[in-house]
């Protein structure tokens, strides 16, 4: 294996751990919140549930929240804006 092919490696690998390290901080500044505190938020007109399963799993699921909407993870740049930014959002994923 030649020098450049090694250095080559070795960037891609830390640019990856540089990638998954900066998805895992930013993961834990998302505030949770727990099912029982959920339960006491439901009916609150400031509160918006987003059901953000996979639609094949959200249309098998037999057991939805009552008001949540279903909208496409991977689709978050084209739906993210249309939800008040001063509601609190709660993202749910089963």
């Amino acid at each position: 294996m030649t020098q450049k092919y090694k250095s080559t490696i070795l960037l891609l690998f830390l640019i990856l751990l540089l990638g998954i390290t900066a998805v895992v901080a930013s993961a834990a500044d998302i505030p949770r919140i727990t099912v029982e505190e959920l339960k006491a938020m439901l009916g609150n007109p400031d509160l918006i549930i987003i059901d953000v399963r996979v639609e094949r799993d959200w249309e098998a699921a037999t057991r939805k929240i009552p008001g949540a909407a279903w909208e496409d993870f991977f689709e978050v740049d084209a739906w993210a804006g249309k939800y008040p930014k001063d509601k609190t959002i709660v993202l749910y994923c089963d």
